[in-house]
């Protein structure tokens, strides 16, 4: 199929070597019309033996200024169809790079959103199963036996909600007393409180809140790259209870996120020229569909305080769209990117 940015580059180079060409006619016709000229004049100077020679040179002048008619009408009429057409052949490929800028910014809302919907599930998750009734007895009784009882409790859950860590029960004190994963996780016993998302648990005002963090690796956790909700857990399970300890629940963010920036509706010769990011709000890249640069590169999004958007950096249309949040989930201010180099002449 032919690529329209192959043939406006093309018609550019026509225009670019009809103009050096026509230059390259009137040079050479300047040249001649000068030889004629001295020809006219040594003829002059020869008196009657140069008369025939000066029938000659007044020839050559005449064809040379034909020759300057002809290369000056095409030089009008070529250069200037060329021009006309390649400006509208560099209209035509600004509005097509506006209708890809403005799909791949489709694409990349459509990322985030899918995102935020799954993390809402998450925000949904970590406030029911704080209501669980062995969860609220382990913190209720404080016995080994009830903390082991929530141990199994939560290795059941996590047998059927397979995109998570781990899931951890913590005293008011930030101590672990229980996990879903002990054999893989040992990490009951130890103490958490220093966790920024465990005093921001404590604090909810009721069983409706949770908190979320963005994506960090988590040692306990062996360094996996995690999303972290918690809340608090509360007397009876009620909304209003009394805080007895927290409840904090690891969305197991890599392969999860992968899938999603991997997943974005692109041809093989587009996913050839494209990389599909998702940034947190200080533009950090959390999920790339190169794996590239995860939790560690900064990307130089301009989004200037636009929701969504694109703009062209160099050889490259970088398309955007902010988080839209989903039913009680707001989002943390995140990112779908798409990057996508200028397709090139085959």
């Amino acid at each position: 199929m032919a690529n329209p940015q192959a043939i406006v580059e093309l018609t550019h180079e026509v225009r670019k070597l009809a103009t050096s060409k026509i230059g390259d006619i009137n040079e050479i016709n300047r040249e001649a019309n000068f030889l004629a000229l001295n020809a006219l004049i040594e003829a002059a100077r020869a008196g009657a033996s140069g008369r025939g020679f000066a029938v000659v040179a007044n020839q050559v002048r005449h064809v040379s200024q034909r020759i300057g008619e002809v290369t000056d009408a095409l030089n009008k009429e070529l250069v200037g169809s060329l021009s006309s057409l390649t400006a509208l052949g560099d209209l035509m490929i600004g509005r097509m790079q506006s209708h890809e800028g403005q799909r791949c910014a489709d694409l990349a809302l459509n990322m985030i959103d899918i995102i935020d919907r799954n993390l809402y599930e998450r925000s949904c998750d970590v406030r029911w199963w704080a209501t669980d009734s062995a969860l609220v007895a382990s913190l209720d009784d404080a016995s080994a036996q009830a903390s082991a009882h929530a141990s199994r409790r939560l290795s059941v859950i996590l047998d059927s909600y397979t995109v998570y860590k781990d899931i951890w029960v913590l005293d008011a004190d930030g101590m672990i007393i229980a996990n879903g994963r002990p054999e893989q996780y040992p990490v009951v016993g130890r103490n958490v409180a220093r966790a920024p998302w465990f005093s921001d648990a404590l604090n909810t005002a009721s069983g409706e809140e949770y908190v979320a963090h963005d994506v960090c690796t988590t040692s306990l956790l062996q360094n996996a790259q995690v999303a972290t909700y918690a809340t608090a857990i509360r007397e009876g399970g009620a909304t209003h209870g009394k805080v007895l300890g927290a409840l904090v629940i690891f969305f197991d963010w890599a392969p999860q996120a992968l899938a999603v920036v991997q997943g974005v509706r692109l041809t093989d010769a587009e996913w050839a020229r494209t990389r599909c990011m998702i940034l947190d709000s200080s533009f950090r890249v959390l999920a790339s569909s190169d794996g590239k640069g995860v939790l560690t590169e900064m990307f130089p999004l301009r989004a200037d305080q636009r929701r969504a958007g694109f703009y062209q950096d160099g050889d490259m249309t970088v398309s955007f769209a902010a988080t839209p949040g989903y039913e009680t989930y707001a989002g943390l201010g995140w990112y779908g990117v798409v990057c996508q180099l200028t397709e090139t002449r085959n």
